[in-house]
């Protein structure tokens, strides 16, 4: 196992790998190349929807709310939820909701216990591949499933959203995706500015005629192809820096140099991400995106090398995004749900995607639902030599893999477990008895949400004032799960997680260089 000082001294070249997974060089689609064509008196909403820069359901931008979709790649562990909490647990949107997330999450180096509790909390879980490889066989995609349903009791049919790792998907990856029942996919790239003559920033379209995006970076897509009924595409929206369409910056964009530089400025990362937010906003509203690799920014993980000035400059930027009128931080799914049903701000009061619910569960009931005195006495150390993990399903014999996602539960001292069955549409689920405590019409759910009030002005905005550029803006402690203790690994164990997540990314590098 290595000191945290070689750790430390290696923590640099997983932000340079990372760094790359999901950048860009130019413009990944033309007009031309895309050759795409769509009836919109044919193609109609919430099952078919052109790709348009316009607001979907007719609307005009001044009756459109402003989305910041908010992502996370990868591992789920306390120090990335510490990372991700440092930006949105202080926030609310307009309804006093405290805004939700989507994690593309893979399994390698997973605790799955944390994942549950993710989700419980409200945000959307989607699949990322097992271990994190682009251009995915089948196997490592429905083997994600089974193991985030089987071992985190994340439903089936709430996984409904795909990320390819280091955006690596071709039009065979789309065709497999829509056989297996996804509802998106969100690997593509918005790659030219909204203002610019042809833009491909588009909001979320299906694939009934074809993909209109990365048509000069992937093949077997474009005029017209594939044909996937129903399927959408969520672009990844890129942001512009004082170059235009030469200083494009996609996923973590504060790694970035901005300007041609060759150092990192968060003072130029500040200013394009608050321009490429007014470019869209003043346009036709079209998402902005923060899409991110959450170890970048954990100050928890050991050996960090965050930076605190780049930390508290997100949360400036949020802040300040925040100010604006009728702006939602949400997660993908959220977009989508708006996309297929939008509805004008003035309505936004009863959109019920938007809003904020609390599971009403009786303490003494001995269930897996990310809840701590609910779950007391179920959840596990599951004890592998690679990479250990906490479940509340009982540990497997064996590692999940993509050829064995689910194996068999190991004999110990635990009583027989079952795992969450598919027709249990939300996690209440009795491990002992096998039961489905509720499904989704029947579970009891307090909503917390409030009025928006005019023009959405009243709640929005960050509850924690981030602006002097020294230190984040982030709650008082680290990632807490419903105010109890996340199970933590036994000692060291992170450090040597750790060190095997950059070996698996130094290995990738060449598929990472395709980008």
């Amino acid at each position: 196992m290595l000191p945290l000082t070689l750790f430390a001294a290696l923590l640099p070249l997983l932000g340079h790998v990372l760094a790359q997974d999901g950048s860009l060089s130019g413009p990944q689609s033309s007009s031309s190349a895309a050759g795409y064509s769509c009836d919109p008196n044919s193609c109609k909403l919430p099952n078919c929807n052109c790709a348009s820069t316009d607001p979907p359901g007719g609307l005009s931008p001044s009756d459109t709310p402003m989305f910041v979709v908010f992502t996370a790649d990868d591992a789920v562990q306390s120090y990335t939820l510490d990372a991700v909490n440092q930006f949105l647990a202080h926030r609310k949107n307009p309804n006093g909701c405290t805004p939700k997330m989507t994690y593309y999450t893979s399994i390698d180096y997973t605790n799955f216990t944390l994942v549950t509790d993710w989700y419980v909390a409200g945000n959307e879980i989607a699949d990322h591949t097992m271990t994190h490889v682009g251009t995915p066989p089948q196997d490592e995609v429905t083997g994600n499933l089974i193991a985030l349903n089987q071992l985190a009791g994340v439903p089936l049919s709430s996984i409904i959203g795909f990320r390819a790792p280091f955006l690596n998907y071709s039009g065979d990856t789309l065709k497999m995706l829509h056989q297996l029942g996804f509802t998106y996919d969100s690997s593509a790239s918005a790659s030219l500015p909204v203002d610019a003559d042809g833009t491909d920033a588009y909001w979320p379209y299906t694939l009934d005629n074809g993909m209109a995006n990365d048509c000069l970076a992937v093949d077997g897509i474009c005029k017209g192809e594939p044909k996937l009924p129903g399927f959408w595409e969520i672009p990844m929206y890129a942001l512009f820096d004082e170059r235009g369409v030469d200083g494009i910056h996609l996923m973590d964009p504060w790694l970035d140099a901005a300007n041609g530089a060759t150092a990192v400025n968060d003072t130029a990362t500040l200013e394009y991400l608050k321009s490429t937010f007014t470019a869209h906003y003043n346009a036709k509203r079209q998402p902005l995106g923060l899409y991110t690799h959450p170890i970048h920014v954990s100050l928890s993980v050991p050996g960090s090398t965050a930076s605190k000035s780049t930390i508290a400059m997100i949360n400036s930027f949020l802040d300040w995004a925040q100010e604006q009128t009728n702006v939602w931080i949400v997660s993908s799914e959220q977009l989508l749900e708006w996309v297929r049903n939008p509805v004008p701000v003035s309505q936004l009061d009863n959109f019920a995607p938007l809003k904020c619910s609390t599971p009403a569960v009786d303490s003494s009931m001995k269930i897996c639902n990310g809840i701590p005195q609910n779950e007391q006495g179920l959840v596990e150390l599951c004890a592998f030599n690679d990479f250990p993990f906490y479940t509340c399903y009982g540990c497997p014999a064996d590692h999940p893999s993509p050829s064995d996602p689910s194996p068999p539960q190991a004999t110990g001292s635990q009583a027989p477990r079952f795992r969450l069955s598919s027709n249990c549409s939300t996690p209440f689920w009795d491990p002992i008895k096998g039961q489905c405590i509720c499904n989704s019409s029947t579970c009891a759910f307090t909503d917390a949400s409030r009025p928006i009030g005019p023009n959405g002005a009243n709640l929005t905005g960050d509850q924690v004032n981030s602006t002097d550029g020294s230190s984040s803006s982030q709650t008082a402690d680290p990632y807490v799960p419903f105010n109890a203790a996340a199970p933590q690994l036994p000692a060291g164990v992170t450090t040597a997680l750790l060190v095997g997540v950059i070996g698996a990314f130094v290995g990738a590098v060449g598929a990472v260089a395709r980008i």
